[in-house]
């Protein structure tokens, strides 16, 4: 019982630390959208904080695959691979794109769907473990706008828009036998598919949950 509450103190500090951060994020944005009237700002005004929790979001890997939660680690990890390359291996080294629209979009969309998924995974681990209707309510639909907003006109279209970048700087041609350009045409292809396995992954939580 004693290593029950501790791991549920340490997964509510965890969470909570998240669910701030990403709503710090969120302000951020929106406030360099107001003050500035353009979506532009975006990666200048959160970028480095956003690619700090995403890196730090590596621990979710680790809490499914120790069993502190039941998640497994598997879809955690392909969430968080495909986040983390698309944050540091691409938009942190091609500054042409991070000012793009679309960096807007992803950022938006991810920072208000992990507002509210971090928020319920903190208020389920308090108490008798049932967060309030609306922010289960929250969790298990948001997904359904959010999700595709922030991969296809989000990440996907940040991607194919750096794909000109990567060719002329030969982007890691030094330390890679392939031209990574080509690497991210093949991962644009795949895309969808893999982002289906998920989505359809949430869907099915939706239904346990709902």
């Amino acid at each position: 019982a004693e290593l029950l509450q501790v791991r549920r103190f340490y997964l509510f500090c965890y969470n909570i630390l998240q669910a701030s951060g990403w709503a710090f994020s969120l302000l951020k944005i929106l406030g360099s959208f107001l003050s500035s009237g353009s979506v532009n700002g975006a990666y200048s005004s959160a970028g480095e904080l956003i690619s700090f929790l995403q890196t730090l979001a590596f621990l979710e890997v680790l809490h499914g695959a120790l069993g502190i939660v039941p998640s497994g680690f598997l879809l955690p990890l392909m969430q968080w691979g495909g986040r983390t390359h698309f944050l540091l291996a691409v938009l942190r080294r091609i500054h042409e794109i991070q000012d793009s629209a679309s960096v807007f979009i992803t950022f938006a969309a991810w920072s208000s769907s992990e507002v509210i998924r971090y928020s319920h995974y903190a208020l389920n681990c308090i108490g008798n473990g049932n967060p309030p209707d609306w922010i289960t309510f929250l969790r298990y639909n948001a997904f359904i706008v959010l999700y595709p907003i922030g991969v296809f006109p989000g990440e996907m279209w940040s991607m194919y828009r750096g794909l000109p970048f990567m060719k002329r700087k030969n982007l890691y041609g030094d330390r890679l036998p392939f031209a990574y350009c080509d690497f991210v045409k093949v991962l644009l292809l795949c895309y969808p598919f893999l982002w289906m396995k998920l989505y359809l992954h949430l869907f099915s939580q939706r239904r346990a949950k709902l």
